[in-house]
């Protein structure tokens, strides 16, 4: 009786093994908006500046543009079990920004990170506005905007942001006027200089492909 047990009791453990195997579960697709912190060809720390459709209903989002090389691959930094969900698919050195193409079963778009909700894309913020950001660093900060200082596409403000906040939305309430790029001299000392979102828009729209047409969340 006691052998029998035995072989009962083995066989019962190797069905319930049998039976707990097979495909993995599939990762829930991760919450990714304006804000959101994301690992770069599994080396760079960066910010996502905003996601959304373009004209052909691709999702793809937007960062800076030193964050990466077309390519690159995209996870989130909140969510690494996610793994892969997009890949940089072009990039602008002089304005510094890059096109990110998501996969929309791994995604899940929203357009409120923190403390920063984007509803649109306005005109850069001059001298005295108050701009915020959201990034993946330093969170929310907020500062006085300078304006353009240098060049007509750029805007400097006196936001705190430091390595890793590069991408982050500048945003005037809930109008996204911008991206972090740089700071100058010292982090959260010196000034933020970043790239006005028009400006960013009217290059991706001159150029066509991903990113044509984009409206955020």
């Amino acid at each position: 009786m006691a052998k029998k047990l035995v072989v009962l009791i083995a066989m019962a453990a190797a069905a319930l093994g049998y039976l707990g195997v097979g495909p993995a579960a599939a990762a829930s697709p991760a919450v990714l908006g304006g804000g959101s912190g994301m690992i770069i060809a599994n080396e760079a720390l960066c910010t996502l500046t905003t996601i959304g459709h373009d004209n052909a209903g691709r999702l793809v989002g937007i960062t800076a543009g030193h964050c990466g090389e077309p390519g690159g691959a995209i996870v989130p930094e909140y969510r690494e079990d996610a793994g892969v969900v997009g890949h940089i698919v072009g990039k602008n050195p002089d304005l510094d920004y890059a096109v990110i193409q998501f996969d929309p079963a791994k995604v899940a778009p929203v357009n409120h990170v923190g403390k920063v909700t984007i509803t649109n894309i306005g005109a850069p913020a001059s001298f005295p506005d108050v701009v915020c950001k959201e990034g993946l660093r330093t969170g929310n900060t907020c500062g006085i905007a300078w304006g353009d200082l240098l060049q007509s596409h750029e805007t400097w403000t006196q936001m705190c942001v430091i390595e890793g906040d590069s991408g982050s939305p500048v945003v005037r309430g809930t109008t996204l006027v911008g991206m972090v790029n740089a700071y100058v001299g010292f982090a959260c000392l010196g000034p933020e200089l970043g790239t006005n979102l028009d400006s960013i828009m009217n290059d991706i729209n001159a150029n066509g492909g991903v990113g044509a047409g984009f409206r955020p969340i």
